[in-house]
This record gives C-alpha cells, sequence and structure tokens, in this order.
C-alpha cells in the first residue's frame, strides 16, 4: 500500500509538471517571437549559473536572476565553469551581433538540459532575464521562502527585441514627496517590463525636490508646506504663520545614487524642471523672479487655478517672469547643476499649462513684447522657452518639452512630449522634431481607471482598454521621429507608494505592451489572460494592483420620466447582478441582460460583477442622484 501511495505521488508531481509546462505562457510585454518546445527545465537546488566572470555587466544580470531565485525557493545557484553543460543557466553575449535583435534585444532556448538567454549587449541580457523570471511559476515572485518541489521552466525559443527605444514613466515626485527608496522600489518594478526610461517630474507649484547648491533657498524655502490631506485643488488655503512640516528633497548625492542605481538596471533618468509655469515653489523661494509682486508660499493643495472647459486662468500667479533678466541667470544655474547630475541627453522644461492672465497686466511684459516684436502671449512664451533652449544647450543637453512648446513658435531643436492628445506630436513629427508620445487620454495612469462611484476621485477615466489601445505613431507621422511612448503618473491625488502602485498596475502593462511589442501582435483579449496571471504574480510580491477591468460600466440615459441604465463590462466573460432595494445582489439576484429602468423611487442601485459562481468585480454603490446628474448632463 505504501509503494501505492508512492507511486500516485510520483504520477501526481509529474502531472504538475506537465501542466505547468503546457499551459499557455503569460508574458507581458508579449515578445516578437515565441516557439513552444516540448521539452522543459527544471531548476532545482543543483542548478549552476554560466556568465562571464570577466564581464561586470553580465555578472551584475546573472546576480540579479540568482538573488530572485533564492529568496524565492532558497537555492543558492552557484557559478560553473563554461564547460558544464547541463542542469545550468547561462547568460551569453554573442561573440558576433545578432542584427535581427539589436542592443537592447535577446534570445532564450530552454531545454531539458538547461537555458541559454543570449544577446548582444548587457541590456538586452537584461530583457531576456526579466524574461526568463517570467516564465517561472508565479510563486518565484514571493519574498520569502516557498516550499516548492521543483521549478519548471516551459520548453520555449524567443526571440525578442522592443519596437521603440524610449519607453517611459513618469513619477511626479512634488505633488507628493517619495523617498529615495521608494523611487527604486518603482524601478524596480518598472524593469520587470522592459520599461527604460524614469522621467522624474522634480519641481511644481508644490515643492522643489532637488537640491541646487548655488541656489539653497529652492530646498529651504520650496521643498515645504503645509501638511494636508484630502482632494487636491479643495483644501483649505495655509494660515500665515502655519509651520511648514510637509515636503522633503534629494540631495545631489541623492541624485547620483538614484543615477546608478538606475544605470545599473539600464534605466536613464529624465529630470524635468517644469517653467515658465507650474512654478509657485521656486517663486515662493525667490519672489522677486515673479511679474506679480506680492508674498508666496508653496501650495498645500489649496485652489488657486481657474479651470474652464478648455481654458485656464491663475488666481494667483504661479509662473517666472519671462521679461526678468534674473530668471535666466537662476535657471542658468539650476540647469547647469542638473547637467552636471544627469547623464542623459535630454532635460525636460515643463512648459505647459502656463496661465498667462497676469502677464497680460505685466508693464513689462509689454514693453518685452515692443521690444521683441511679440504679437501674443503665446510668442511670450515661445521666446522664453527659445532662452531656455540656448541655455540647456550650453549645458550639453538637449531640450524637451510639454506640446504648448509648440505655441508661438517652436525651438529650433527641441523634442515634443505630446500630452494633449497626438496631434501636437504629429504637427512636431511633420516639422522633423523628435516626439515622445504621451496622450493623456491613453496614458495618464493618474486618471480614474474605473467609474467615480468606487475609484478615488479625479476628472477623467482612462481604462484599461483605453491605455492598451495607444498607438504611438500618430497618423500621418514619419516613424523615424517618433522615440517611442511613456505613461504619466501624477500624484496630486496620490499620497504613498501603495496607492502609486495601484494607479500604476496594470496599466503600465499595457503601455509596457504598446512600446515593446510589435503592432500586429497586440491582442486585447490574450493580454488580459495574461494580465490576470501577472496580478497572480503580483500578489505573491505583495505589489497592489487595480482590480478595475472587473467592475461594470455605466451608461445613463433618460427614458421618458425614468432613468435608463445601460451596464457593460471591459472585458468578456462576466456576468453583471443588480439590485434596486437598498440590498447588497449576489449572483441570486437580478441578471443584467439589457438596459434596465430605475424604479421611481430607488435612491440607490448596486452592482457585482461574477465569473460563473465568483464574484470578481468590487460591490458599487450608486446614488440614483448621481445618475439623475449625469443623464442630465447628456442633455
Amino acid at each position: 500500500m505504501k509503494s501505492l501511495s508512492l507511486l500516485f505521488a510520483s504520477f501526481w508531481m509529474v502531472a504538475v509538471a506537465v501542466s505547468q509546462t503546457t499551459s499557455d505562457i503569460s508574458i507581458i510585454p508579449q515578445p516578437v517571437s515565441l516557439e513552444k518546445k516540448t521539452a522543459r527545465f527544471v531548476l532545482n537546488n543543483q542548478t549552476k549559473i554560466v556568465a562571464d566572470a570577466k564581464n561586470a555587466d553580465v555578472q551584475r544580470v546573472a546576480g540579479y536572476f540568482s538573488s530572485q531565485v533564492k529568496k524565492a525557493s532558497g537555492f543558492t545557484m552557484a557559478q560553473a565553469a563554461p564547460a558544464v553543460k547541463s542542469n545550468i543557466i547561462s547568460f551569453t553575449l554573442n561573440h558576433t551581433a545578432d542584427k535581427n535583435i539589436g542592443k537592447e534585444g535577446y534570445t532564450i532556448d530552454v531545454t531539458a538540459a538547461g537555458v541559454r538567454v543570449s544577446a548582444n549587449d548587457p541590456a538586452g541580457l537584461f530583457y531576456g532575464m526579466q524574461t526568463l523570471v517570467q516564465l517561472l511559476p508565479k510563486e518565484i515572485e514571493s519574498k520569502t521562502v516557498v516550499k516548492k518541489t521543483n521549478w519548471v521552466i516551459p520548453g520555449v525559443h524567443i526571440m525578442d527585441y522592443p519596437r521603440f527605444a524610449w519607453r517611459g514613466l513618469m513619477f511626479d515626485v512634488v505633488r507628493h514627496f517619495f523617498t529615495k527608496e521608494q523611487v527604486k522600489e518603482y524601478i524596480d518594478d518598472m524593469v520587470k517590463y522592459k520599461y527604460n526610461l524614469l522621467h522624474l517630474h522634480l519641481t511644481d507649484d508644490q515643492g522643489w525636490r532637488i537640491e541646487i547648491k548655488s541656489l539653497p533657498k529652492l530646498t529651504e524655502v520650496g521643498a515645504w508646506r503645509v501638511d494636508r490631506t484630502g482632494t487636491f485643488g479643495t483644501l483649505t488655503p495655509p494660515a500665515e504663520n502655519e509651520p511648514r512640516t510637509y515636503g522633503g528633497f534629494y540631495t545631489q548625492d541623492d541624485i547620483k545614487e538614484l543615477i546608478k542605481y538606475a544605470a545599473d538596471r539600464f534605466v536613464n533618468i529624465l529630470p524635468e524642471v517644469d517653467v515658465p509655469g507650474h512654478s509657485m515653489a521656486a517663486v515662493a523661494s525667490y519672489p522677486e523672479l515673479s511679474c506679480t509682486p506680492g508674498t508666496y508660499h508653496v501650495s498645500a493643495g489649496e485652489k488657486f487655478m481657474q479651470w474652464g472647459d478648455g481654458t485656464f486662468s491663475a488666481l494667483v500667479d504661479n509662473t517666472l517672469c519671462p521679461a526678468n533678466d534674473k530668471v535666466y541667470e537662476l535657471l542658468d544655474k539650476v540647469f547647469g547643476e542638473i547637467a552636471q547630475l544627469f547623464p542623459f541627453e535630454y532635460i525636460h522644461m515643463g512648459g505647459d499649462e502656463c496661465a498667462k492672465n497676469f502677464w497680460e497686466k505685466s508693464d513689462a511684459i509689454k514693453q518685452l513684447m515692443q521690444k521683441e516684436g511679440l504679437k501674443d502671449m503665446h510668442e511670450v512664451q515661445s521666446y522664453f522657452v527659445k532662452r531656455v533652449e540656448k541655455i540647456i544647450e550650453s549645458k550639453g543637453k538637449k531640450l524637451i518639452g510639454w506640446d504648448e512648446i509648440l505655441e508661438g513658435g517652436l525651438a529650433p531643436n527641441a523634442a515634443v512630449m505630446s500630452w494633449r492628445g497626438s496631434s501636437g506630436g504629429a504637427e512636431a513629427a511633420k516639422m522633423q522634431h523628435d516626439v515622445v508620445m504621451s496622450p493623456n487620454n491613453n496614458v495618464y495612469i493618474d486618471l480614474m481607471q474605473g467609474d467615480g462611484a468606487i475609484e478615488p476621485p479625479v476628472y477623467k477615466t482612462v481604462r484599461l482598454k483605453s491605455s492598451y489601445a495607444f498607438e504611438p505613431v500618430p497618423e500621418g507621422a514619419d516613424p523615424k521621429y517618433i522615440k517611442g511612448g511613456q505613461a504619466n503618473l501624477w500624484t496630486e491625488q496620490v499620497y504613498n507608494m501603495r496607492h502609486a502602485q495601484y494607479m500604476t498596475w496594470p496599466r503600465a502593462f499595457a503601455v509596457a505592451e504598446c512600446v515593446w511589442t510589435p503592432a500586429d501582435k497586440k491582442n486585447w483579449n490574450d493580454f488580459i489572460r495574461r494580465v490576470e496571471d501577472h496580478f497572480g504574480r503580483f500578489d505573491e510580491a505583495e505589489i497592489k494592483y487595480a482590480p478595475s477591468m472587473y467592475d461594470p460600466i455605466f451608461d445613463v440615459s433618460k427614458e421618458g420620466d425614468l432613468l435608463k441604465v445601460d451596464l457593460s463590462t471591459e472585458i468578456e466573460g462576466l456576468d453583471i447582478y443588480y439590485s434596486f432595494d437598498n440590498s447588497f445582489p449576489d449572483r441570486f439576484y437580478p441578471k443584467y441582460t439589457q438596459p434596465v429602468l430605475v424604479p421611481k423611487d430607488a435612491s440607490t442601485m448596486r452592482v457585482i460583477t461574477y465569473r460563473g459562481k465568483n464574484p470578481i468585480g468590487r460591490m458599487i454603490t450608486m446614488p440614483v442622484a448621481t445618475l439623475k446628474a449625469r443623464a442630465d448632463k447628456k442633455k
């Protein structure tokens, strides 16, 4: 009987291994080419690493992999000599370059004897290593040792390389300050999905986050504000003597440490100093930089901008003065120190959302316009941008800015980051300027991911499907001017790292695939299957993500005196159940099959999604008053 039990146990272990091998593979971003093989490799406590001992980059990549394996499995992967041919995982640079895969591409071959990751350059090995980790079971993401008998890697041949060289995420560390260690954590998460550019938004109205040694007040004053918690744009204005206790900044040594940390993971860091608008922290530090004399403070999240339908104006002047030579003297110092710190070829000057209503009242601006022959406020800003470009170029760097820098005339050599849709990027490309695409309708990951009834409130929704629809090459644009794309995480409403994770994932999965994978290889339904598998990996890694794709979409209209609610789901295979009687629906409640009319006296609609017998979406409580307001807005 004991031998029979052992036989069944052995059969079960083999069955598990085979099922792991033959189940669908879930790699994000989808590789260029993936061929399944019947063989499989089992990683165990005898598996060794083969890597060039004389190449520090190759050793570092191999070390990242063995460290991850040890953390999750407890296996210590010793290095073996190149002559060892079995039970090995090798990281190898090609002796002759493979022209198919370029600098960041790689190949992976998995056989019963071992795994070979090959690339032309260490960056390619690094991305191949990330794919190899994704081929292992989800438990490889665990931060503590998992008791598993074996770790199966399915047999595959993968050939892969990126569609674009610029694959970025922007992290706003101004509106809420994130520590150096938290920025490192963000880098660790993004490189798993082959991002190679971290855009750090370092200055804004709510803070100045980088030490400029020649201008100490920028951090002594500009890095600190009154502490407030709530909804940005509605917070209580600070009292004159209220303590400025919230904030922080990165010393230049911190920046050097972050740059080294990123470079070790093949990530460039793009610094952004946002001027001439979004400059309240700088003006609070040095009030003489403003066109409007007065006393200024770093914004604590109170309302100081008036936003309309496509228009905006400032209630308090938050701009640098283009007519003031002291502004350019200060920026020469700022960009001089930044250029010395950051090796990346570009410096981002912002240029977005510059309210010009105080400029219109300024005698200094009127004199500047007359002297320089400037027709309007757009040309005033263009004058400013062109002077900033000369400063940045004098430091050996190139200027990039948000697409507003097109207004009034684009600076001669500037690159454009297109955020207000794709038209700015298309226009800049036609002018033969380099472009990075970042359209807010697809890749602004600070926006809500689902319905405002359940998401932390922001003014607009960008669903996962919209992020996956991102196409970095605008219609009619010459692809050679499109450097790539990126997603942007603004943090007005993001107070902590867990919420930053929630807002980033899974939409950053989608953007990663849009900038890495060939467009004809993208498939929404297969992407969702892989996303769900990666949710399991994130559970193991204890990284937070948004389950918003499971929640229903509300479309409300009026039918006579009643409200009509049309419900749908972003992904297939879900059932929706609902109630109007204030109770909590489950799968024994009415199932949504067609648009429903809201009962005349109902005050609340509740909905939940199921997959089969299991709830998968979150319970959404929708006030009927909200439905009515939405229907009225449509009229």
